[in-house]
């Protein structure tokens, strides 16, 4: 069996080890994952990651930092250990980890990072995390429809991303597999599709707006 990423191709017989991927599962965990370009990570990050920690009941979220995300330009891109760094600053406490699997998997999707990770962690709950800004252009991500149905998904409301997120592609697509916000810390137990919109106190920190502000110092 092959699991097909855009880098490479990984057999099965040469499936990343937990010591590869720089972290271990256990059966039965519940474990969000939480991807993005983080550049650079900042408190609403934090606030995403710690919302859905809670909120899912979680035993883990893992902060999956890209090598370069598609639909971004490299050139504003910072290097990955930069932004390693900056999320290791947000992710705190035992229960986050921050993790550079999809450039040790040489994966650049999303759908390739789920199926590796769901074929090498049988037996642990996955979520895919994610803020309601992604859930607005999610449409736009190779294979998005895919992703829905790999693994129970939630959304953490975001500043001025609430009404283009519940109206998006993928909210209306999917509206048959919304679940009330009340079934959230059961999500992960969900047969997918199924997917949870949260919401809560706002954050109003952006990776855009730091940027602009580092440029102009």
């Amino acid at each position: 069996m092959w699991f097909a990423g855009p880098a490479r191709l990984v057999p099965e017989a040469g499936r990343p080890s937990a010591h590869r991927l720089g972290f271990h599962l256990e059966p039965g965990m519940r474990v969000g994952l939480f991807g993005g370009s983080f550049n650079p990570a900042h408190e609403g990050h934090a606030h995403v990651a710690e919302t859905a920690l809670h909120r899912l009941n979680l035993d883990k979220v893992i902060w999956l930092v890209s090598p370069q995300n598609p639909l971004k330009s490299s050139r504003e891109t910072r290097p990955l250990a930069e932004r390693m760094d900056e999320a290791r600053r947000w992710a705190r406490g035992s229960s986050m980890i921050v993790s550079d699997a999809e450039t040790r998997l040489g994966s650049q999707y999303t759908i390739d990072t789920l199926r590796v990770l769901k074929a090498r962690f049988p037996g642990v709950k996955f979520v895919w995390v994610m803020g309601a800004d992604s859930l607005a252009t999610f449409h736009r991500w190779r294979g998005w429809t895919q992703i829905m149905r790999e693994v129970p998904v939630a959304v953490v409301s975001r500043p001025w991303a609430a009404l283009k997120a519940r109206s998006s592609p993928a909210a209306r697509r999917f509206a048959f597999a919304r679940r009330p916000a009340s079934a959230a810390a059961t999500i992960a137990d969900a047969d997918v599709p199924a997917w949870v919109y949260l919401t809560g106190p706002l954050n109003f920190a952006s990776s855009t707006a730091l940027r602009a502000r580092q440029t102009k110092g």
